[in-house]
This record gives structure tokens, sequence and C-alpha cells, in this order.
């Protein structure tokens, strides 16, 4: 695989852009998200390399983690940087 294709393999887009069903694999926090905010998601096992299904995106992004749903608000979620296609 050529590293083109190995890239679009791996495309990091952000957990509020999304589509429901997409079973992705959580890549980083964005550098604006608050230090609270990312300890909470760590301990929630929101983390790299934890992989998550996205549940719903309105009102609020749901994913299912570790056999957990949990609720984002937006303006939360859209720190989370997110890879497809793994």
């Amino acid at each position: 695989m050529n590293a083109t294709a190995s890239a679009q393999a791996h495309e990091r887009i952000r957990l509020t852009g999304t589509p429901i069903g997409c079973q992705v694999r959580i890549a980083d926090f964005g550098d604006d998200i608050d230090p609270l905010q990312r300890e909470q998601l760590h301990a929630y096992g929101l983390s790299a390399p934890h992989t998550v299904t996205v549940l719903q995106q309105q009102p609020m992004t749901v994913v299912l983690c570790d056999h957990v749903e949990l609720a984002l608000e937006h303006d939360v979620a859209r720190h989370v940087w997110v890879e497809t296609g793994h």
C-alpha cells in the first residue's frame, strides 16, 4: 500500500463529524480541550487507541465504549479526533 492509500485508510476526523453507526478509534484530543475534561474522558475510557461506536449525534454525541454508552456535549466531542478505516 502506498503512502496516500495508507493515509486515507486512517483518516482523522472530529468525533462530531463521524456518521452514526461507524466504529472508529480514538486518536487524540485537540489542544483547546479543557484539561479537566481530558481527564474525565480518560477516566471513562475515551483515550487512544480505544475503539468506540457512534450511536447518535443529535442532540448530543453518544458513543458506545467498552459496553457503556457515553453522552458528550458537542462542545466536548468536537475536541475528540478519531481515525476511520482501521
